[in-house]
Parts: structure tokens; sequence; C-alpha cells
């Protein structure tokens, strides 16, 4: 059964750094394609970043120079750093994995399993 637990949100200033960490279990960690999505009240889910199995990465253009999406395979764990946040960063944001070939296009669609989210709260 896979399991997907975020952790590592908060409530930051503007400016301000964070670090989201997704312990997984319950599969191939290594096999399958990671991602992070947000989701703000009244809002739809949207793709922030996601990486493959082989380290290729993508990432949303309102994050690009600012997140960086990695992980460690030997602690099944994913990151989102998080530098220079904004106030409409704030959002609920989820983990997610799925097995397939097309998760690098940050579609919410592509991918089958979930965590539960992490809130992230940035103040001006």
């Amino acid at each position: 059964q896979v399991q997907l637990v975020e952790s590592g949100g908060g409530s930051v200033q503007a400016g301000g750094s964070l670090r989201l960490s997704c312990a997984a279990s319950g599969y191939t960690y290594s096999s399958y394609c990671m991602g992070w999505f947000r989701q703000a009240p009244g809002k739809e889910r949207e793709g922030v970043a996601a990486i493959d199995s082989d380290g290729s990465t993508s990432y949303a253009e309102f994050v690009k120079g600012r997140f960086t999406i990695s992980k460690d395979n030997a602690k099944n764990t994913l990151y989102l750093e998080m530098n220079s946040l904004k106030p409409e960063d704030t959002a609920m944001y989820y983990c997610a994995a799925d097995q397939g070939p097309y998760g690098l296009a940050l579609s919410a669609g592509d991918f089958g399993y979930w965590g539960q989210g992490t809130q992230v709260t940035v103040s001006s």
C-alpha cells in the first residue's frame, strides 16, 4: 500500500524559505515519478514540480529559480526546497507519486497516489 506523508510546512514571511519533505513507503520508490502540487482556497490544484525515476525534473513557471525538487532514494524521501517565498505561494502542498510516464507534465490527473498535504502560509 502506497503511503505518502508530507511535513515541513509552516508560516513564514515573504522572502523566507521552507523545505518540505515527503516520506514514501509501500512501493519501489526509485521507480516512480514524484511530484509536488498545491491548492489554495477556491483554486484548482496545480503542479509545482516533479522528478522522474531517472532524475529528470520539471517546474511550473511560477516557481522556476525559487524552488528545487530533489529526492533521496536511500531514504525514500522527496523534498521541495522553497526560497524567496511570496504571499501567492500560500497553499496546501501535496506530495504525489505515480509509475506512469507522464508525471513531468505536472498534471494532477497523471498521479494516482497522494499525501494528506502540509500547509504553507506566507505573510507579506
